[in-house]
């Protein structure tokens, strides 16, 4: 395929920072490519301006609003933002009238299918699935889980509280041992609670958290959203 056939790729980012150059990374390594060439452009506006999620859901809409309505103008084709708990805000973004990947639902079919699959198919019934992820970001899964007939197992109030902690932290720069040793405990507080599978809902998580680190399959929402926007703009 030539290059001028591959679509552009808008991507609102900046919730955080370092999530967003985690994310735009895993579209390039993802992306079949022999060259320079064959990748996919991409136009980013990373912002870590945009108002709190949780306490500015207005302001936050708006701002994110503006900012694909200013990607469409740059000439992005196909939008995608690597943030869960922003997808609150879903509606606003495709207000630019331009196709908006869902990273929330596209990963709650990605963890059901990766369940499944660990599983052969073999036992009947509801799974349950564990979520890291804010508030916010937990309601939204539940909605998306729900869809796929799939239960979602929430950390407990204390947890939840340790876990924003933990992704604060990670916003402050800090991803070192004692942070990676907070979110595998998280993680297995979920398996220990029945979830056959867990979802990395904050994309802070796999900049802590890998696959080898737990004995169940981790769905990481980032990785999800990077193979989406490839094969959507390829």
């Amino acid at each position: 395929m030539k290059a001028q056939a591959r679509k552009v790729l808008g991507v609102l980012g900046g919730m955080g920072p370092a999530a967003t150059v985690a994310f735009l990374a895993r579209v390039q390594a993802l992306t079949p490519a022999g060259g320079d060439e064959d990748h996919i452009r991409v136009i980013a506006d990373i912002n870590p301006q945009v108002p709190n999620r949780h306490a500015q859901p207005e302001a936050a809409g708006r701002v994110l609003g503006e900012m694909a309505l200013r990607l469409k103008a740059a000439g992005a084709e196909v939008l995608a933002m690597p943030c869960n708990t922003a997808h609150a805000h879903a509606a606003a973004i495709r207000a630019a009238g331009l196709p908006f990947i869902d990273m929330v639902a596209e990963t709650a079919k990605a963890a059901k299918a990766g369940a499944a699959k660990e599983e052969a198919t073999a036992r009947t019934g509801a799974r349950r699935i564990g979520v890291l992820a804010t508030l916010g970001g937990e309601a939204l899964y539940a909605e998306a889980l729900a869809a796929e007939g799939v239960e979602m197992v929430r950390l407990s109030e204390a947890d939840r509280a340790r876990f924003m902690s933990v992704v604060f932290g990670v916003k402050a720069g800090d991803v070192g041992s004692a942070q990676r040793a907070a979110m595998r405990d998280l993680a297995a507080a979920l398996v220990a609670a029945g979830a056959e599978g867990v979802i990395g809902g904050c994309t802070e998580v796999p900049l802590l958290l890998d696959a080898a680190d737990l004995g169940v399959p981790l769905t990481d929402s980032a990785e999800v959203l990077a193979r989406a926007c490839v094969e959507m703009c390829l």
